[in-house]
């Protein structure tokens, strides 16, 4: 996979033209310190475009953070997907975080402040479920894990 733009703009509208969308879904690599730093870019990038305020685009782009540095650390690396989804009139974004690790043995555990099996402070996984709205994580020994977490919008799009 290769590292796509978070979004672009719209481009200027020509008579009879149809109008471009910015591009909603894209996914990211990572497998460096580097590829942590593009994804925090990226997802502000997403969050703007999404249209979230200052506090919402903080909490999506520190969830997000968080779970990209436990699959390049724990998982040995993987990807993150960023879309913008929308339930109900409501518009959200959606981060799906998947790497090709050894899996988590103790979810509950791992879910807890202060668990980790690293130098952490083991603050990434709960406090990246505290931050979204939803949280699914799927992992299987030997197989992987796969977080995939949403923050809506509290107001209607």
């Amino acid at each position: 996979m290769t590292r796509a733009d978070a979004g672009t703009a719209a481009a200027p509208r020509t008579e009879g033209a149809p109008r471009v969308r910015p591009q909603e879904s894209t996914t990211h690599t990572v497998y460096s310190e580097e590829d942590l730093l593009h994804v925090r870019h990226a997802v502000r990038a997403a969050t703007v475009l999404a249209g979230f305020g200052i506090v919402d685009q903080t909490r999506v782009v520190t969830a997000a953070s968080e779970l990209a540095r436990n699959a390049y650390v724990h998982g040995g690396g993987g990807t993150l997907t960023v879309e913008i989804v929308r339930r109900l009139g409501t518009t959200g974004l959606r981060l799906t975080v998947k790497d090709d690790g050894p899996g988590i043995a103790d979810v509950e555990a791992a879910l807890t402040d202060g668990f980790t099996t690293g130098a952490g402070l083991g603050h990434g996984l709960g406090g990246a479920r505290r931050l979204m709205d939803d949280f699914t994580l799927h992992t299987e020994a030997g197989r992987g894990t796969v977080v995939t977490a949403v923050r809506w919008h509290k107001r209607r799009a």
